[in-house]
């Protein structure tokens, strides 16, 4: 008796049932300690029995407060004590993982990958610490943890006021801290707060995922309604450099409107060689030009000329100071933020036709085969004839328009089709991916879309600077120079099985150990379906991202050993360094690397921003569609599958959104780990990767940048069309009487 009356007020903490179960936990958390999990997932994993859940509570609890784990946004993390801790500048992706670059390379030359559950409260650009899991998990390269903000990147973040407090406060979403970040902005007497107010606001405390960021209003951009402050905010939001400071701008005036005689002294004179540049229809800014000959034994010459942005932007002038601090130009649709005023990007610089213009040369001969067999670089000046927007040139060479030209397009497609064949040889992966480009008006509100495929006209032009690229890389690297290095590392190895397991789910099969051109050959087939669009995206997002590097690793995905950017200047910053390097200026080692990695880090952030304002504009369309027709029904494709549910793309946008199960249908459906499906119970109607479906929009929210859809059954969306079809019908019998 008095044996079970002692037994039944032991503590918890010393049952043997506690202590073996915590014993268990410790193991399996410390084991998995850059892991995050919930109660369920324990239990899930540890197959503990239902009666034991409270238990397990405690021991958490128990190991909580004995700093063992750590409780957030409810999923518990192992607090590992033997791990190194580096400082650095955390980076974070768009999707919410993050990558730390250590500020002593030398303790981990390689970026530290941080899953997007480890940030914390961290945001891009901070300097934090984090712990580095001692054990590598895969070969991503190392794994850790955010543990500590050293410093802040920045003071203030704009952001959309969403809800309206009692006291006159304001509770905002920041795209910056996420959606699932409280973040109140105190009363202020400036200005009344009204929901979808555009906002910039100061931060006076940082929260967490469990405490409020408390802000400060600092001023105003417009109204979420108002499509003209897209950008202004996109820009306070991303800290992109818009207005040139006054020094620049005198410098960049002083140069006049026309090349000097002067100017054009003592270099290589291509004025009356046919020249012409092919661009995109919105282009201002042409950086290059191309000529092309072929003699009578079947030998090509080819010149890429390219904008001599050097002789105008010199080291250490002004206009050089602010250049390097844009790094690049950053494209929103209807609208370039440029990284040189507009009297040069888009003027003295820009390679315009039947003007006088300064470039730099790259003159290369290619033997019958398309092999490169010498090159030459020169600062020169010339006379474009022609300005080609990539439609007109395919006009052309379609017999569709008439141009004095058409030999040489002709000639330039011969060269092109060589030196593809020279790239699928080496390995090198072409996806040939229309572009979705979104048509907006003066105003900014989005009018339509349009298809831009990726025809002979732009893989011609691809070509040729890929190869003008490679040379100017080649040939610096053989004389001993330094360089800023255009790299992509070989990818992780279980990203190419996840890869091929996403694949197979969309019926392509890959071999267990596949090559550059086995994706090649899958992408070929896969981008004549509805998919193949999505199926190269995925496997670009698997791939680790290229970057500017001083140290050269090669190119994985166009597998060269030697890359470089150099045809681009007026646009970004390191193409101009290069041009300078390649004419016996500033190869500096320390100073490149810095160059380098700043210049990669502001690429990221210009993606970002145009992202963000491309996927805003598209919603509004969406919107405005909406509104003209609320049963309007569009194609979709199903891309991912989940227990809970499954994500597609909406073909016509480009625009990924998700359904849950719960809204698909009557039936229940039953998720396979195997097949990756989810099936009916009773219809046996399954949902996998793959399948086209059709959707219907029910919500779009501007402030949070959502849409919401409803799955419409294979039945009503046959329906619909035939009351489409008898309607159009109907129409046009009506209209044959009328005439």
């Amino acid at each position: 008796m008095s044996k079970k009356s002692k037994k039944s007020k032991e503590k918890p903490v010393e049952s043997k049932l506690f202590q073996n179960l915590k014993r268990t936990v410790e193991q399996h958390m410390g084991a998995h300690s850059f892991s995050a999990f919930t109660i369920r997932d324990l239990i899930q994993r540890l197959r503990l029995a239902p009666q034991h859940e409270p238990i397990l509570h405690d021991i958490l609890s128990f190991l909580e407060k004995n700093g063992q784990v750590k409780l957030s946004g409810g999923s518990f993390t192992w607090q590992e004590r033997n791990t190194d801790v580096v400082t650095g500048i955390l980076r974070v992706h768009p999707r919410g993982f993050a990558f730390l670059q250590a500020d002593d390379p030398s303790l981990y030359p390689e970026d530290v990958f941080i899953p997007k559950h480890l940030t914390e409260n961290a945001v891009d650009g901070d300097r934090v610490e984090v712990a580095v899991n001692p054990i590598p998990t895969s070969d991503k390269g190392p794994e850790g943890r955010v543990v500590a903000v050293v410093s802040r990147g920045r003071t203030h973040v704009a952001g959309i006021i969403r809800a309206l407090g009692h006291g006159g406060e304001a509770f905002v979403h920041a795209p910056l801290l996420g959606s699932s970040q409280t973040i109140i902005v105190t009363p202020t007497e400036e200005r009344k707060y009204q929901i979808g107010d555009r906002i910039v606001m100061k931060i006076v405390e940082w929260g967490s995922k469990e405490s409020e960021t408390i802000c400060e209003f600092s001023h105003y951009l417009g109204h979420i309604s108002d499509p003209t402050c897209d950008i202004k905010a996109a820009i306070e939001e991303y800290e992109i450099r818009n207005d040139f400071p006054r020094k620049a701008l005198e410098e960049a005036a002083q140069f006049g409107a026309q090349v000097s005689k002067k100017d054009i002294e003592n270099r290589a004179d291509f004025r009356q060689l046919e020249t012409f540049t092919i661009d995109p229809d919105t282009a201002k800014d042409f950086d290059d030009a191309l000529s092309l000959t072929k003699d009578k034994k079947g030998f090509y010459q080819l010149h890429v000329h390219i904008a001599d942005v050097s002789h105008y932007v010199t080291l250490g002038s002004a206009l050089d100071k602010e250049a390097a601090l844009r790094a690049n130009s950053t494209y929103f649709p209807g609208t370039c933020i440029p990284m040189l005023p507009s009297e040069l990007s888009n003027h003295l610089c820009s390679l315009r036709p039947n003007v006088n213009r300064l470039s730099v040369s790259v003159v290369m001969d290619f033997d019958p085969n398309g092999k490169c067999i010498k090159t030459a670089f020169m600062r020169s000046v010339i006379r474009s004839q022609k300005r080609f927007t990539y439609r007109e040139a395919k006009q052309v060479l379609d017999g569709k328009k008439k141009s004095q030209h058409k030999p040489t397009l002709e000639l330039m497609v011969e060269l092109c089709g060589l030196l593809k064949k020279q790239r699928y040889e080496r390995g090198s992966i072409e996806f040939c991916l229309p572009e979705l480009v979104i048509l907006v008006s003066d105003k900014g509100e989005p009018t339509g879309t349009d298809y831009v495929e990726y025809d002979i006209t732009h893989q011609l032009v691809e070509e040729f600077m890929l190869k003008a690229n490679e040379e100017v890389a080649l040939n610096l690297a053989t004389i001993g120079k330094n360089l800023t290095f255009r790299v992509h590392d070989v990818p992780a190895e279980e990203n190419l099985k996840d890869f091929s397991l996403l694949a197979a789910a969309f019926g392509f099969s890959l071999p267990k150990k596949p090559d550059p051109r086995d994706f090649q050959k899958l992408f070929d087939e896969a981008l004549d379906s509805p998919y193949g669009a999505y199926l190269a995206t995925s496997y670009i997002r698997r791939m680790r991202l290229a970057h500017y590097s001083a140290d050269n690793i090669g190119h994985y995905g166009l597998g060269l050993t030697h890359y470089c950017h150099f045809t681009s200047p007026i646009r970004r910053y390191v193409d101009l360094i290069v041009h300078r390097i390649l004419f016996g200026e500033g190869d500096d080692k320390l100073t490149l690397d810095k160059i380098a990695e700043y210049c990669s880090d502001q690429e990221r952030v210009s993606a970002k921003a145009e992202g963000s304002v491309s996927l805003l504009k598209k919603l509004r369309l969406l919107q405005k569609m909406n509104k003209e027709d609320p049963k309007k029904q569009f194609s979709a494709v199903i891309t991912r599958v989940k227990p809970f549910g499954f994500s597609f793309e909406v073909l016509d946008l480009m625009l990924e959104s998700f359904v849950h199960v719960s809204e698909i249908g009557n039936d229940y459906y039953i998720y396979s780990d195997r097949s990756m499906n989810l099936q009916g119970k009773d219809t046996g109607e399954t949902f996998q990767s793959g399948n086209k479906i059709t959707v219907m929009l029910t919500e779009v929210d501007l402030i949070t940048m959502e849409s919401k859809w409803s799955f419409v059954p294979a039945t009503a969306s046959r329906k619909k069309n035939e009351v489409n079809k008898k309607g159009k019908e109907s129409r046009n019998k009506r209209g044959r009487k009328k005439k």
